[in-house]
Order: C-alpha cells, then structure tokens, then sequence
C-alpha cells in the first residue's frame, strides 16, 4: 500500500514539475510561432499568470527574454525562482493572486498554458483576471489562453490518465468527473498521483472545482470585459499552422486574445 502524502500537487513542486513538465516542448514551440504570427512589434517581456515551477518561463528567459511569473503558491514560486537563478536568470516570479495584480511594467505576450484559468469559479473572478490581464499587455500584444470548454453536441471526455518520468521518479497521474452541474457551472475533479522512486510508493488524492465554459460562455466573457478580441483559435495539438473552428464540438481550445 502506498504512503499517503498530506496537502495537493501544488505543495510538490519537483512532482508537479514532472507531471505537467513533460509537455513543455510542443507548447514551447507554439509559443515562439504566436510571437511570430500574432504580436504586433517585437516580443521582449513575458508574463505568465499561475506560472506553477516555471517549467517555460525559465527556457523563454534563457532565450534571452524579461519573464515574469505569478502564483499562490509560495512553495511553486521557490522552486521557480531556484530555477530562473540556476540559470543565470533574475528571480522573477512572485507570489500574487491572479484575479488582482498589476505588473511593473507592462508586457507583449502572456500565456496560461493548462487549464489554470478554470480554477477561477466565479464570473467576477474571471472578469477580473481578464481586466488585471488587459492592465498587464500592452496594446496590440496578446494573451494565450487554453482551456477545456465543456462541448454541447457531444459528451465531454470524463476521465484521463498519464505517465511521466525523469530519472528513477516516475508519477503515474489519473483524473475522472466527479460532478458536473452546468447550471451553476462547477465541475468536481477527483485526482490522484502515485508517485514511484526505488525507494518507496506515496500517493497524493486532490478534488479540484473548475468553472465550466461553453463557446457563447466564454465569448460572452471576453465581449463583456472589453479589453479583449478573439484574434485566433487553436487545440491543443499546438499547430499554428491549424485554426479551430468555435463551434458545439469545441473541447481543447487555446485561445489568441489580441490586446485591443
């Protein structure tokens, strides 16, 4: 039987590195095509809301970019921080809630790569980080923003599960429904990590409460708050080369959001 670990992923970062780190590459590269393709000017400062261990942030500064992160979590931005200074980087990400912050100065990309924003499960939550995000990129920059939209015209994916290793850690991760109410738009999360190393069997159980969006949902957010237009729609297959079509099948979205 595994060890039972108190408290949730957040409070882990070398596991919550290696449970959403394994991906980076896919999302690294789009990131460099939206800077291309879709910010007016050049890019030189970064930002990232709910940068957990900065598993981008860092590999975007090393290109020789101003990044910045943000996230509640104290422990994450430690670990993030000890990052950006193993390499050689100034420790940029701070503690601070995404729904009420203002940058020093403001930046020409943001991005929320995993889901994050759903963590916020209440519409003045939401608008809220929408306005702090609008007051954070300048104009003509933009905002990439992924998320899962609940679809009308099929059954939404209800369970998933993952590998990921580095070294002798491996962490096998599961995630399934536990409730779905689409009229006060929560959705319960159960969530458990098993974590292997030679030397033992732990196991972390979260439940996690996201807000639902359906496409009108979410254009009625971005269309009400006003900083904000839809500039461009993808998946997360992470092809720039690849629009989505909005439509009642819309799951996996990343959102380009051009800074009016």
């Amino acid at each position: 039987m595994p060890q039972i670990l108190p408290g949730s992923l957040y409070d882990y970062p070398k596991y919550y590195d290696l449970v959403f780190g394994s991906d980076w590459k896919a999302e690294f590269d789009f990131l460099l095509d939206v800077f291309d393709r879709y910010t007016s000017g050049r890019t030189m400062r970064v930002f990232e809301p709910a940068c957990g261990t900065g598993r981008l942030l860092f590999r975007l500064g090393r290109l020789k970019l101003d990044v910045l992160g943000l996230d509640l979590n104290a422990k994450a931005i430690g670990f993030c921080n000890q990052r950006l200074r193993k390499y050689g980087l100034p420790e940029s990400a701070f503690v601070g809630d995404m729904t009420d912050f203002r940058l020093p100065k403001k930046v020409d990309v943001a991005f929320n790569m995993i889901n994050s924003f759903r963590h916020l499960t209440t519409t003045r939550q939401a608008s809220e980080h929408i306005r702090c995000m609008g007051q954070a990129i300048r104009k003509g920059g933009v905002y990439v923003l992924g998320l899962h939209l609940t679809p009308t015209k099929t059954e939404p994916v209800d369970e998933e599960s993952w590998v990921a290793r580095r070294g002798h850690l491996q962490v096998n991760s599961r995630l399934w429904t536990l409730d779905r109410d689409m009229k006060r738009r929560r959705e319960l999360f159960g969530m458990t990590y098993d974590i292997f190393t030679p030397s033992g069997h732990w196991q972390l159980y979260n439940e996690i409460e996201f807000r639902t969006y359906t496409v009108p949902q979410f254009q009625k957010l971005i269309r009400d708050e006003g900083s904000f237009a839809i500039h461009a729609v993808h998946d997360f297959a992470y092809d720039i080369e690849e629009d989505v079509e909005l439509d009642e099948y819309a799951e996996d979205i990343v959102f380009i959001l051009r800074r009016k």
